[in-house]
This record gives structure tokens, C-alpha cells and sequence, in this order.
């Protein structure tokens, strides 16, 4: 089971228009609601590639209740914990030419409502996953990342971490089973600009040499560099398509690689991630199986 922890989820709201005008009244030509946050996202994508997924996290008031049925609709199990005060976000996302966002706060998570969470985690068993993406709400502890894997360190659980600068380095010592930085990201964490694979391939292998089984490199329209847990590089170009929204991509990467990865086949695993990533790109929403699947040809 791969369980996924998503501390702030939100209803994104995308209104289409020709330009937005501030100061006056503008009128969308079309919207669109989908549910998610980083976590949700894998699980979504990875419930499409026929991975069983639980999702975890926080959701408060009526929007969160509209989260939450909305994911059990699309057939993913949830396990929410439920804040008795707030609501959880909606994230305005305003499409006319550029895209504008305005993205709402979520509700204070308090100690009572982290140690629910921690007995949740507690339930997992050897060989389950769990995945741990985006950052931290500023009401919870910097290092709640950090206590999570400390606290599964003594279990078979593969950990898989989605995050940047510190937030990132300070779990590699509980020896996630995958991080997946992108290049920019790669390297402000050791305050370099990387220009080309032999770069980025020397900076992953710090960051397995600093704890990383595997490391992932998204490179957007340059496509993806694998350092795996055996040592070996592997590179992938990007899917050929029209981007028509970049939210969710990174997270289907993650998905992907994780439901190729079962293979054992961590070339295969790349592949299966790039496609999944790029066939959110290439959507208004997150991927879908038969999109994935045939820009995975453009890979082979």
C-alpha cells in the first residue's frame, strides 16, 4: 500500500477568460474544480496506474468535506483527519493569457490533530510506502518531516520525500527511498547553478551519498535524470506536447516512478514517471491511464 500525507489540501478553482481586468468586474467564459494537493496528487495518478493508495492528511470545515468526497468519488481510499475548527483551502487560479493564482491559507494544525496523524503513520507495515510532499504550514513544526521518518526508521517502509532546500536535507540521514528534486532546486541546496547532466548527475550523487537511495532529477522540457539506489545513471527526454498546465506534474512523476518501480526496473521506472508527468502537463487535470500510456511510446 502506498499511503500519502497531505498536510493542506485544497479545491483549486480555474476560471478561463480572454484578460483579466483589475479594478472591474470580469466574467469567466468557462471554470473548472479539481481536488488536490501535492499528496493527493500521487495518490490520484497513482490509483489510475492500478496502484492501491490511501490518502492522508488534514481537511476542516465544508470545504474540506467537498475534498474529501471527491476523491472517494475518483475511487481513492481516504483517511482524513478531521480539525474541528477552519476550512481548508481553495486556490483561485485565473487563466487569460498568464495565469494568475491566489492561493488561500489552510486551518491551524495543532498538537492533538499532529499526534493523530502520528497514530495514523504508526499503523503502517513493512513493506508499505509513504510518500511526503510539499512544505510545511507554518502552524506545525519545521522538522515534522524529520520526526515522521525518525519515527519508521525501524520499520521496512520505503519513504519517499518530494520537498526542497532544508526541508529536504535534513531527512536524507533516515535514508529515503526516493527524492526528486528538480535542477534548480538540485542545486540552490548547494548553492550552485547547474548547466548540463554531468553536473546534476555529480550533485545527485551527493545527495545519495548523504542518505538518498534514489535520486530523481526533473529537468521540465529537458527531461529527467535517474541516480538509483544500485548506482546507476539513467537519463530520459521529455514527452512531445503542448503544456497546458504545469500544477500536478511533478507529483505524476512521482506516481509514475513509483508504479514502474514495482517492476524493479528503475529505467522503466523514469520512463513510466516522465510520461505521467508529462500527460498532466499536457492536461487541464491530472493524468490519465490511456494518456500516460501512449506518451510513454514516444520514450521506448
Amino acid at each position: 500500500m502506498v499511503y500519502t500525507v497531505t498536510f493542506s489540501p485544497a479545491i483549486d478553482y480555474v476560471v478561463h477568460m480572454d484578460e483579466l481586468m483589475t479594478g472591474s468586474i470580469n466574467r469567466a467564459e468557462r471554470t473548472a474544480i479539481f481536488f488536490g494537493g501535492k499528496g493527493i496528487n500521487v495518490s490520484m495518478v497513482l490509483k489510475e496506474l492500478g496502484v492501491r493508495t490511501k490518502a492522508l492528511g488534514f481537511v476542516a470545515g465544508f470545504t474540506g468535506e467537498a475534498i474529501e468526497k471527491g476523491i472517494a468519488e475518483k475511487g481513492i481510499e481516504t483517511d482524513f483527519i478531521h480539525l474541528d475548527h477552519g476550512f481548508s483551502r481553495i486556490n483561485v487560479k485565473v487563466k487569460a493569457g498568464r495565469e494568475t493564482e491566489l492561493n488561500g491559507q489552510g486551518p491551524v494544525i495543532g498538537d492533538k490533530e499532529l499526534k493523530a496523524l502520528y497514530a495514523k503513520l504508526d499503523r503502517l507495515q513493512d513493506g508499505d510506502t509513504l510518500v511526503l510532499a510539499g512544505s510545511v504550514p507554518d502552524s506545525m513544526p519545521a522538522d515534522v518531516y524529520e520526526k515522521i521518518l525518525e519515527r519508521l526508521s525501524d520499520r521496512r517502509i520505503k519513504t519517499v520525500v518530494d520537498a526542497t532546500k532544508d526541508l529536504l536535507k535534513n531527512v536524507l540521514k533516515y535514508r529515503p527511498f526516493l527524492v526528486k528534486p528538480n535542477h534548480h532546486e538540485l542545486g540552490e541546496l548547494f548553492g550552485v547553478t547547474l548547466q548540463n547532466n554531468d553536473e546534476i548527475a555529480k550533485y545527485a550523487a551527493r545527495l545519495k551519498s548523504m542518505g538518498a537511495a534514489n535520486v530523481l532529477v526533473s529537468k521540465a522540457e529537458k527531461g529527467a535524470l535517474l541516480l538509483d539506489e544500485n548506482g546507476a545513471f539513467h537519463t530520459c527526454g521529455a514527452c512531445r506536447g503542448t503544456v497546458i498546465n504545469s500544477v500536478g506534474a511533478g507529483d505524476s512523476m512521482v506516481a509514475g516512478f513509483l508504479a514502474g518501480a514495482e517492476r524493479g526496473d528503475y529505467g522503466y521506472a523514469l520512463k513510466l514517471g516522465a510520461a505521467a508527468g508529462g500527460a498532466t502537463a499536457f492536461s487541464e487535470g491530472l493524468a490519465q491511464k490511456n494518456e500516460i500510456f501512449e506518451l510513454l511510446k514516444q520514450l521506448s
